[in-house]
C-alpha cells in the first residue's frame, strides 16, 4: 500500500509551568492509504495532540520543535502556510471531533453547517448542496433527516450531534479521516453502523483512518495496526492482532486486562430471562424490593413555538415496572431515544410521569406533593451524572460542592466538611483536593468527585447516568471498582444506565432492556448475555465491537479444555 501519511520525529514543546515539557516527544508513524491505524492511550497521552498536529489546529503556546509531517512524501504538513491549510481542511483531511456540542455553531442549523462542507470546497448549487446534506443525514442514521436539517445542535440528543459531526467529516469523502472518539457517546447498533460507514469509506475510496479510541472493542472491530501512546510517547505498535493478544509492553498489556468482559457463551444453569409484553410479565425479584416502578408512562407533547398547537407527541416511557433490589444494582440499557434517562428523570422527580408510581418507603415520589418528612426520604435518591464537568459548579471549590447538600438539610457545617473529608479519602482524592476548583482536576477525579457529592446525602439508591462512558478504560475500571466496593461497603443499591454491554454485563445483577419507551427483556445480566429471548436484545448483543473475537476466544479455550 502506497504511504499516505509519514510523522517522524514529532516533538511538540508545552507552554512553560505545564506538568511535563512536551505534549508530544519523538513520536514516528506512518498510515498508507486504505488502512485504519487506532490510537490509543489514557487521557493526557497525547492523542488528542496528534490530531491537532496533523490539521494546524495546535493550542495556544503549543509549539513544534523537532520532527515533520509528510503527506505522500510531498513535504512537511508543518510547514504550510495557514490559507494551504485551509484548503487541505474539509478537502482532504476530515476530522470527527470528540464532543460535538462545542464543535458544532450552536447558531447555525445542522443542515446549513453540513452544507457549508460543499459550499467552501465545491461548485455543486444549492439544490445539489441540500440533496446530498440529506443523503448524508440518512447515511449516519439520523431519524427524519429533513426535519433534522433544520434543527440547532441543542435540538439534538448526543448521540444525534455526534452523527451529524461524522456526516460533516465524511461529506466529501477525505483521503484522509481522523476519528478522535467518534463512537464513545453513541449506542452499540448505531457504533456498529457508523463503524460499517467508516470502514466502507476506507475500502470503496482508500481512505487512510487514523482512529483515536479507548475501547479496545472498536480496535479489535475495525484496526489493522495499532499505535499506544503513552505520557506524549508512543509505547508500542504493531499489527492489530498482535497488539491485542500479545502485547509487549506492560502499559499495553494493563490497558488490555482493563478492559471488562463479556461472560462466556457456555451454558449456564442462571435464572432465565423474561421476555416483557406487557408490566405483568415482570420477573418477581428474591428479596423485597428497596424500589419499586409500577406501569410508569410519559408521552411528550411537540408544540409549535409560533402556533402553541400541538401537533406531535412521543411515548418515552410504556407500562414501565421494574424492581430494585436491596443492595443490587439494576442496569438499563436500550439505544438513545429508548426512554432511559426520562425513566432516571422520574425517579428522581425531575419530571411527572403521566401515569404510574414510583414507591420507596411506601412514597409515591411520582405523584402529588411530598410532606417534609417525605421529601427527606426522597433525598435517598441521588444521582451521579454522566459528564461531571457540566454538573458542577466552576466557580466553587469542590470541598463546597460535597457539603452544599447536606448543610441544606441541616448537617452542622463543621460535620459536613468532616465527612466530605472521608468521603474524598473513599474515592480515592487528597484532603487538600477540598479547596480546588473543578477544572483543576481530570476527568476521573471529576467524576470521583461527582460520586463523592451523591455519597454526602447518605443515598439508599444510586441512579448512575452513563457514569463512565467518557473515561479511558484504565480510569472506567478503576471507578467501576470504586462502585462496586461502596456498594458492598455501606449497602447501596444502584440503577445504572449505560450503553456499554460489556460494563452492565460486568456491574449489574439484574438487567431491563429498553426499546422505544418499553422494557423488552427482564431478568438475571448472566443469563441474558447467555441466551438473550428477544430479538432486540440479540440485536444489541451482536453489535458489540470484538465481540465476534472474544467469542472466538471463548470457543477456542472451552475447546482447550
Amino acid at each position: 500500500m502506497t504511504t499516505l501519511l509519514d510523522v517522524e520525529h514529532l516533538t511538540l514543546d508545552l507552554p512553560p509551568n505545564a506538568d511535563r515539557a512536551h505534549a508530544l516527544h519523538d513520536v514516528s508513524f506512518s498510515l498508507a492509504r486504505g488502512e485504519i491505524l487506532c490510537m490509543v492511550g489514557e487521557s493526557g497521552s497525547g492523542k488528542s495532540m496528534t490530531a491537532s498536529a496533523l490539521l494546524g489546529l495546535l493550542p495556544p503556546g503549543v509549539q513544534p520543535s523537532a520532527g515533520s509531517i509528510a503527506w505522500e512524501g510531498a513535504g512537511n504538513l508543518l510547514a504550510l502556510p495557514d490559507a494551504e491549510r485551509r484548503r487541505w481542511r474539509g478537502s482532504r483531511i476530515g476530522m470527527i471531533f470528540q464532543e460535538p456540542m462545542t464543535a458544532l455553531n450552536p447558531l447555525r442549523t445542522i443542515g446549513d453547517q453540513i452544507g457549508e462542507v460543499y459550499r467552501t470546497h465545491t461548485r455543486l448549487t444549492g439544490s445539489a448542496i441540500r440533496a446530498r446534506t440529506l443523503e448524508w443525514l440518512d447515511a449516519v442514521q439520523i431519524p427524519s433527516p429533513n426535519e433534522t436539517a433544520k434543527r440547532y445542535p441543542h435540538e439534538l440528543s448526543g448521540g444525534q450531534r455526534q452523527r451529524a459531526m461524522i456526516a460533516m467529516a465524511l461529506a466529501l469523502e477525505p483521503e484522509l479521516l481522523i476519528a478522535d472518539e467518534p463512537t464513545t457517546a453513541l449506542d452499540v447498533t448505531t457504533q456498529a453502523q457508523i463503524l460499517t460507514l467508516i470502514r466502507d469509506l476506507q475500502q470503496r475510496k482508500g481512505t487512510g483512518v487514523l482512529f483515536i479510541t479507548h475501547d479496545f472493542g472498536v480496535v479489535a472491530e475495525i484496526a489493522d495496526r495499532v499505535a499506544v501512546m503513552r505520557h506524549g510517547e508512543i509505547v508500542e505498535q504493531g499489527e492489530a492482532q498482535i497488539i491485542l493478544t500479545r502485547p509487549a509492553h506492560a502499559y499495553t498489556r494493563a490497558l488490555i486486562a482493563a478492559v471488562p468482559s463479556l461472560p462466556s457463551a457456555a451454558p449456564t444453569a442462571a435464572r432465565e430471562s423474561v421476555t416483557l409484553t406487557t408490566s405483568e410479565d415482570a420477573a418477581s425479584p428474591v428479596a423485597p424490593p428497596v424500589l419499586r416502578i409500577e406501569q410508569v408512562q410519559k408521552t411528550y407533547a411537540k408544540r409549535s413555538w409560533l402556533s402553541k398547537k400541538t401537533h406531535a407527541h412521543t411515548a418515552a416511557l410504556r407500562d414501565v415496572s421494574l424492581d430494585v433490589g436491596s443492595g443490587k444494582t439494576l442496569g438499563i440499557v436500550g439505544e438513545s431515544g429508548s426512554g432511559k434517562s426520562t425513566l432516571a428523570r422520574t425517579i428522581l422527580r425531575l419530571m411527572t410521569p403521566d401515569a404510574g408510581r414510583i414507591l420507596y418507603r411506601d412514597i409515591d415520589l411520582a405523584n402529588g406533593t411530598l410532606d417534609a418528612q417525605s421529601r427527606r426520604d426522597a433525598q435517598d435518591i441521588q444521582m451521579v451524572f454522566q459528564d461531571p464537568f457540566s454538573s458542577l459548579n466552576p466557580r466553587r471549590r469542590v470541598g463546597d460542592i460535597v457539603t452544599q447538600g447536606p448543610i441544606a438539610r441541616g448537617e452542622p457545617p463543621g460535620q459536613a466538611h468532616a465527612h466530605a473529608l472521608e468521603l474524598f479519602k473513599r474515592v480515592g482524592l487528597s484532603a487538600d483536593s477540598l479547596e480546588r476548583f473543578p477544572h483543576e482536576f481530570s476527568g476521573g477525579q471529576r467524576q470521583r468527585i461527582g460520586l463523592a457529592r451523591a455519597l454526602a446525602m447518605r443515598p439508599k439508591v444510586l441512579v448512575a447516568d452513563e457514569p463512565v462512558s467518557a473515561l479511558d478504560v484504565s480510569v472506567q475500571a478503576q471507578v467501576l471498582r470504586l462502585l462496586a466496593r461502596l456498594k458492598a461497603e455501606l449497602g447501596l443499591s444502584m440503577i445504572f444506565i449505560t450503553h456499554d454491554l460489556r460494563i452492565a454485563a460486568q456491574l449489574c445483577d439484574t438487567l431491563a432492556v429498553m426499546k422505544s419507551g418499553s422494557v423488552v427483556e427482564y431478568g438475571d445480566t448472566t443469563a441474558i448475555f447467555r441466551a438473550p429471548s428477544h430479538p432486540y436484545t440479540r440485536a444489541l448483543l451482536d453489535a458489540i465491537p470484538g465481540r465476534n473475537r472474544e467469542l472466538r476466544n471463548d470457543a477456542q479455550a472451552l475447546s482447550a479444555a
